[in-house]
C-alpha cells in the first residue's frame, strides 16, 4: 500500500457491503487483525468511524469485496495522515450535539445505522456510528433510537462537567433532521402507530419536558451526523469535518509558527 493512490474519502458512496453467496472468501485473521487496528484508530479520527464500523461487520466471513473495502480506508489514511481534531476557544462551553440514523442501510439484516458527534464549547469531544441491534419500522423509530443514544452520552458529558466544577446553565441541543421524530417526542399524545417505540418516545420526552436538552430541526445537508451513518459527497464529507474541526493538524501548526 506504500505506493497506492490516496482516496478522497474512506469508503465509495453507495457500496452495497454485504455478505454474498459463493463469494471469494479471505484469511479470517489477517482480517480481523487490520480492523482491529482501524478500530483503534477510529478513537481518535472520527472521519473513519462510519466505514470502520461497517468493514468490522464482516469479521466473522471475510470476502473478497469486504478486503478491498479496507484498503480503500487505507488509501485514504495515506493521503490524511495529519489529519486530527482542533481544539480552539469559542469563548463558552455550551453542550450540544448532531444525531442522525440511516434507516434499514445493512443489506444483510435491515437494520438501521445511527451516529451522534457531541461538542462541548463548540469542540468536537465524542462521536459513535453503530448499526442498531433491532430492525426499526420506520424511520422515526431509527431516529427516536438514535436520539436516545445521544440524550445517554449527553447526560454522561453533563456528569462529567459537574465533577470537573462546570456545569452547564444551559438546555444541550441536540440537532436533528427528522421533523416526524422531532413532532413525536414533543407531542404529548402517544399515537397507535408508534406505539413500538414508546420506551425512547418517554425516554426523550421526560428529557424535553426536564429542559435537559432540546431537539432543534436542522436541514439534512447541515446535518454533520449524516457522515456517522452513510457515505456521502467528497464535498459534503469535507464540510462536514471542517464544521467539527477536523483538519491537517501539520498544515495548522506550521501556519502558526
Amino acid at each position: 500500500m506504500i505506493d497506492c493512490k490516496p482516496a478522497d474519502t474512506p469508503m465509495v458512496m453507495n457500496h452495497g457491503l454485504q455478505i454474498l453467496e459463493d463469494a471469494e472468501l479471505v484469511n479470517q485473521t489477517e482480517y480481523q487483525k487490520l480492523v482491529g487496528k482501524l478500530i483503534y484508530l477510529s478513537h481518535t479520527r472520527p472521519d473513519l468511524a462510519y466505514a470502520v464500523g461497517v468493514v468490522s461487520r464482516f469479521m466473522h466471513k471475510p470476502q473478497k469485496q469486504h478486503l478491498e473495502a479496507i484498503y480503500r480506508i487505507l488509501r485514504y489514511l495515506k493521503g490524511t495522515v495529519g489529519k486530527g481534531v482542533m481544539y480552539k476557544k469559542h469563548g463558552h462551553l455550551d453542550l450540544h450535539a448532531f444525531t442522525d440514523a440511516d434507516w434499514g442501510a445493512d443489506r444483510d439484516s435491515r437494520k438501521s445505522t445511527s451516529g451522534y458527534f457531541t461538542l462541548v464549547g463548540g469542540n468536537l469531544v465524542s462521536w459513535k456510528s453503530k448499526r442498531q441491534k433491532v430492525v426499526a419500522m420506520s424511520s422515526a423509530e431509527a431516529e427516536f433510537r438514535g436520539i436516545a443514544k445521544g440524550i445517554t452520552e449527553v447526560l454522561w458529558l453533563k456528569k462529567l462537567l459537574r465533577e470537573l466544577g462546570y456545569a452547564p446553565k444551559k438546555s444541550c441541543k441536540l440537532y436533528c433532521d427528522n421533523m416526524a421524530a422531532i413532532r413525536i417526542s414533543e407531542n404529548p399524545v402517544q399515537h397507535d402507530r408508534t406505539k413500538h417505540v414508546e420506551i425512547d418516545r418517554h425516554f426523550i420526552k421526560d428529557h424535553l419536558d426536564g429542559k435537559i436538552i432540546t431537539l432543534p430541526f436542522v436541514r439534512s445537508e447541515d446535518q454533520l451526523a449524516d457522515i456517522l451513518t452513510k457515505v456521502v459527497s467528497t464535498q459534503a464529507f469535507g464540510q462536514a469535518l471542517s464544521k467539527l474541526g477536523v483538519r491537517d493538524l501539520t498544515i495548522q501548526l506550521e501556519g502558526e509558527c
